[in-house]
């Protein structure tokens, strides 16, 4: 990764684009708005008409998404039609989880609803960076036009990047990059990380079946709790055995139901949860591995199955040119010393679907002040981020808009 401390543009210009004080206090304005009024995906109605009201407002012309929710945006024209644009993306959506933090004034004011994730961090970072670079289109000082892409729906699996690239938001677009919320790392700094950056996360159900019976007489019937049981226990432990251990394919259960008496055999028993996974090509392999440990372990007990696997993301793979970019642009804002590596999580991304067109990054954002010894995590109600962070992504991406061009290739 580049470390270099004067990175400047061409000419020896020093990098534009950082965020005036009066669009700052705006922004946060704006962030906290949006967090009282969280939606949740495929219903962000008011917050992509505040989105397009602001963009309409610096003379943009966003293009709301087949979808109905979620927007894209250029910024600036293109001397060549055929040259691919850099996108900035962010998810707009929320979590359906009461707020449950005390003592700020933007607290949710919608029951049961929450930014419990930082999207309206991300969304007001790329909001910011999107005004900033038109001011410098209009200045002569955007090197190559950007596309800024607001997208519904990520916390709805497969997420909303599939329905969001089915409306034209790669069209014309070469490269990707995001942010997502960190509370592990301080504001200021972000962590980056060739290749993998998150895990896939599928979800899965099952139902097994049985004739059902007298706890007495289990031999004469299928014992549906123990093959349950069994396949909840030995299922992970024998897909173990199936793949790479390097892979990391991992089926954790969230949900086990079966039965509703002490004496009574049922005939009907659901399990319900995730299937994880670190590698790409593991992942492509897992439903096929997935329904057949489940049909042998509960073909030994007698018991029938309908597998629902749910195809849910891909890993985010980052690639290293653009992180490369990231780098570049951090440390022309910051410093090296704002930059640190992080560890692949196992949480997913839909942000994995773009680039399965395009190359791209998404980077580590950290939102959590600097001296703060509280362990909050990401889903969480009482979750919260340090405000900062949106001047960081903001300048961030505007680093990486106003570089990209002068870079060889990608």
């Amino acid at each position: 990764m580049s470390r270099d401390s004067d990175v400047q543009l061409p000419g020896d210009e020093a990098l534009p684009g950082t965020l005036p004080e009066n669009l700052r206090a705006e922004l946060i304005a704006f962030r906290r708005d949006l967090h009282m009024h969280p939606e949740l995906g495929n219903q962000e109605f008011r917050t992509t008409a505040a989105i397009k009201a602001r963009l309409e407002k610096a003379g943009l012309a966003p293009r709301v998404l087949d979808t109905g929710t979620g927007l894209i945006c250029d910024v600036g024209t293109r001397d060549d039609s055929t040259a691919p644009m850099l996108a900035l993306r962010a998810d707009i959506d929320a979590l359906p989880i009461p707020d449950t933090k005390s003592g700020v004034p933007y607290r949710s004011t919608v029951p049961d609803r929450a930014h419990a994730c930082g999207h309206d961090i991300h969304t007001t970072s790329v909001l910011g960076a999107g005004l900033v670079l038109a001011d410098l289109d209009r200045r002569g000082l955007l090197p190559n036009p950007v596309r800024l892409i607001f997208q519904p729906a990520e916390e709805v699996l497969p997420g909303g990047a599939p329905d969001t690239i089915l409306s034209g938001a790669l069209e014309g677009v070469g490269r990707i990059i995001g942010v997502h919320c960190d509370p592990k790392v301080d504001v200021g700094r972000i962590g980056l990380r060739v290749g993998a950056i998150t895990s896939a996360c599928d979800r899965l159900e099952v139902s097994l079946d049985g004739p059902g019976g007298h706890t007495a007489r289990p031999h004469l019937t299928t014992d549906l709790v123990t093959a349950a049981a069994k396949v909840a226990t030995e299922v992970p432990a024998l897909l173990a055995r199936r793949v790479d251990a390097r892979a990391g394919l991992a089926v954790t259960w969230g949900r086990l139901e079966a039965g509703h008496a002490c004496n009574v055999i049922p005939q009907h028993a659901e399990l319900s949860g995730t299937v994880r996974c670190l590698e790409l090509a593991a992942w492509r392999e897992a439903p096929d591995l997935v329904h057949a440990a489940i049909d042998e372990v509960a073909g030994m007990h007698g018991a029938k199955t309908v597998i629902n696997y749910v195809r849910g993301v891909p890993p985010v793979v980052n690639d290293a040119a653009m992180i490369d970019l990231l780098a570049t642009a951090m440390t022309a804002r910051r410093g090296s010393c704002a930059i640190e590596d992080t560890e692949q999580s196992l949480g997913g991304e839909d942000f994995s679907w773009y680039l399965e067109n395009v190359p791209g990054a998404m980077a580590r954002l950290g939102v959590r002040t600097p001296g703060d010894t509280a362990r909050l995590d990401l889903h969480r109600g009482d979750f919260d981020a340090d405000e900062e962070a949106i001047t960081v992504a903001v300048e961030l991406f505007t680093a990486s808009a106003l570089l990209e061009k002068t870079r060889t290739s990608f």
